[in-house]
């Protein structure tokens, strides 16, 4: 049985009783009135579901009622039904924000159109999204099966993120469950992946080694600088290709897409590992070993990151760029305004750089506040939080100066987060690292089967902070916690989004290249 409710106002209301006839055999249930006054009064005595409202009428026009119906509910849907078919008659219905527009004579089968179109479309919309990915399950899992290249699994994270939001924006929660089994299973894979081939992507780079950390700026930045246009690098820190998915239809109104690509992080996927290769060029023992004063051990108090500008100056000097380029970074919101009042400055540069650092603390507040546990309990709510953050950020300002002129943009990360669900145990003494995700020291005590292990840093070109130490890893959505007070974090931390360690959402990031559209 259909339970939508609808309106009709219309003056000749009689002259229509075939129409709702039509519409009650439907399944629909239609109250009629015949001036734009009772369809306001009717609006605030009932709830309905749709309105069709006769533009010309006696009183107050159907215009004027469609104002005062859309001030008692903005979300109820109006259908405009009028004899004219003048420009501005159009433009102001329109610009009413109405859910569909009908010229007189109407039909049936137009007005059942507008319904489904409107009523319907969610349901129908969902529906076939759902079909659709059940078709699209059993590709994707023989897709796991032999998938074997970088460049491979990037295309299979790409649909599987392609997926998700598609269902995450038809409810369907059913295949949602399924959707996440599958991406569990990818993640299972992408390890595998990762322990036979990371150490070798490192130690024996070939053509086909894809961008990493250390080799992205050389690989794909370089590249964009060769022309004369001002190129602008954002690197919003942890930031997912879900998340630049959902931003991405905010910037379509200033920028032309160019190329939307991936690169692959290295261990341990922090800030202070992976940005610091990612600026400089190299792995984070040659840093060490070349620029000691420029790299801070992980036992030290003073921040980890605050040598990027020394850094990428290095790197850029060897790539053979020896223009003077700029560099900002963002950690509050005093400095997001500042950064639109600059933009200006920045295009008497060839190169600008821009971290932003937002994203890093929203996802180590949301274990800390519960407030933000319930704003980004899943992945769904952590994208909306960053489009939301996004869309009213001085960022967004700052990219639209931007687009007032001609620039190319590059968006991209340092690392991206996961999502945790299960605790594993591991024992460490107090110089042990604390992240969640990933260890560094000595004396660990855990099963070798729970983490992936580095004994010897050299060959992951870590620094070697002891002769014994070493590096483990939580592999898919695991973290890792003490036995003493280990409910206490099981508690604390499960459900919390975290980094270090490895996983298609941690190490399969975005790299966008964008174009002002002038």
């Amino acid at each position: 049985m259909n339970n939508t409710h609808i309106l009709w106002a219309d003056d000749e209301i009689e002259l229509l009783k075939p129409h709702i006839i039509f519409l009650t055999q439907k399944g629909y249930t239609v109250d009629e009135v015949t001036s734009g006054n009772d369809a306001i009064q009717q609006c605030k005595q009932k709830h309905y579901d749709i309105v069709f409202l006769d533009e010309n009428m006696p009183g107050i026009s159907g215009l004027e009622a469609l104002t005062q119906i859309k001030n008692l509910n903005p979300d109820l849907p109006v259908v405009m039904i009028t004899k004219s078919e003048e420009e501005h008659i159009m433009e102001d219905a329109i610009g009413s924000k109405i859910a569909d527009y009908l010229i007189k004579p109407v039909n049936s089968n137009q007005i059942l159109l507008s319904i489904k179109r409107i009523i319907d479309n969610k349901r129908l919309v969902s529906e076939k999204t759902a079909q659709n990915y059940q078709q699209e399950f059993r590709n994707i899992g023989m897709e796991l099966n032999d998938v074997s290249t970088f460049d491979e699994w990037a295309a299979l994270y790409r649909k599987l993120i392609y997926w998700e939001l598609e269902l995450t924006s038809s409810n369907d929660t059913g295949m949602d469950d399924i959707l996440l089994m599958q991406k569990s299973e990818a993640n299972k894979e992408w390890t595998k992946f990762i322990k036979k081939n990371y150490i070798n992507f490192l130690k024996n780079p070939t053509d086909k080694t894809p961008a990493m950390s250390q080799t992205v700026v050389k690989k794909k930045v370089l590249p964009e600088l060769k022309e004369e246009v001002p190129v602008f690098l954002i690197m919003l820190d942890n930031f997912r290709f879900d998340q630049w998915k959902v931003i991405q239809s905010q910037l379509n109104e200033y920028f032309r897409l160019l190329s939307e690509d991936t690169y692959l992080t290295i261990l341990p996927t922090t800030t202070h590992y992976a940005r610091n290769a990612f600026f400089s060029g190299m792995m984070p023992s040659e840093i060490v070993k070349l620029y000691p004063d420029l790299w801070v051990d992980e036992e030290e108090n003073e921040g980890k990151n605050l040598h990027e500008e020394e850094l990428l100056g290095t790197q850029l000097t060897r790539l053979g760029f020896k223009e003077k380029f700029s560099y900002t970074k963002i950690t509050n919101l005093e400095n997001g305004k500042r950064l639109v009042d600059d933009v200006p400055n920045m295009f008497n540069y060839r190169f600008n750089v821009i971290v932003y650092n937002f994203v890093d603390m929203l996802s180590h507040v949301r274990t800390e506040m519960n407030v933000m546990k319930e704003l980004a309990e899943d992945e769904a709510a952590y994208r909306s939080i960053t489009a939301s953050w996004f869309e009213h950020s001085p960022l967004f300002d700052a990219l639209k100066r931007i687009a007032a002129k001609k620039a190319k943009i590059i968006i991209t990360t340092d690392h991206g987060s996961i999502r945790v669900k299960n605790a594993v145990k591991i024992i460490g003494d107090k110089s042990t690292s604390t992240n969640l995700r990933y260890k560094q020291g000595r004396n660990l005590n855990y099963n070798e089967n729970d983490l992936f292990t580095i004994k010897d840093p050299n060959e992951a070109f870590l620094p070697k902070v002891n002769i014994s130490s070493r590096y483990v890893f939580a592999m898919e959505n695991n973290f890792m916690a003490y036995p003493n007070n280990y409910n206490y974090h099981v508690n604390l931390y499960t459900n919390s989004f975290q980094h270090g360690g490895i996983s298609l959402e941690e190490m399969v990031v975005p790299f966008v290249v964008l174009e002002s559209k002038i």
